[in-house]
């Protein structure tokens, strides 16, 4: 079943009453146990769903916070590939079960990766977008450790707000939706920044900055 953007903006926005804590590091015996997030739209469904596999756990709260954790972050990112997949001179990924590869754009592969602003990144927000490149690395170093640790193309949004709560503007999926268009409209391929990361094997990124002052 196909949901529409706003249909998952109300969904996502249920899930920010609960603060934002994982309690547990991302790994892959955890993201086993989860899987049923991506075949659960509705977060009402997520909470029984929760309920009825973990309630006997004695850290059932490890296994609360990590499933709605992985479920908001999965359905944002699903929000985020539509949005680009619908637009002028994107293509979706023939594979759909490609980790690498979610979409093209004027012929270049990328897989997108939404992230809040890292706390460990030395730099303020004003000089942290004069120092794109230094945080595109850092990022390809010290994110997705697990199943899609990898350095090919990839393009990241960037969430930053103020109040520094970055984590909840994932659920403003219409907000977002008009700085991937601005980025598209002028999207040039020879902007990209390029990196060595692999010994013959150029790197492509670019960070599309979503920050929210109020």
């Amino acid at each position: 079943m196909k949901y529409n953007l706003e249909e998952i903006e109300i969904e996502l926005k249920k899930r920010l009453i609960y603060p934002y804590k994982w309690g547990q590091k991302q790994n892959d015996n955890f993201d086993k146990q989860t899987n049923f997030i991506y075949h659960t739209f509705l977060f009402e469904e997520l909470l029984k769903e929760i309920e009825s596999r973990f309630k006997s756990e004695k850290e059932y709260d490890l296994y609360f916070n990590y499933s709605i954790n992985r479920w908001y972050n999965f359905w944002s990112a699903q929000a985020v590939e539509d949005i680009f997949c619908l637009l002028p001179n994107v293509k979706p990924a023939r594979d759909s079960k490609d980790k690498l590869i979610d979409f093209t754009i004027q012929g270049e592969a990328f897989d997108h990766k939404t992230s809040i602003y890292p706390k460990n990144f030395p730099y303020k927000i004003d000089e942290a977008i004069k120092k794109t490149d230094e945080l595109i690395k850092w990022l390809y170093e010290n994110q997705s450790q697990q199943q899609r640790k990898h350095h090919k193309n990839r393009l990241f949004i960037v969430l930053y707000s103020a109040s520094g709560e970055h984590w909840k503007l994932k659920a403003e999926i219409r907000w977002l939706k008009e700085r991937i268009e601005n980025y598209i409209i002028g999207f040039n391929p020879h902007y990209l920044l390029k990196f060595n990361f692999e010994e013959g094997k150029p790197t492509l990124a670019d960070v599309i900055w979503a920050v929210k002052e109020n």
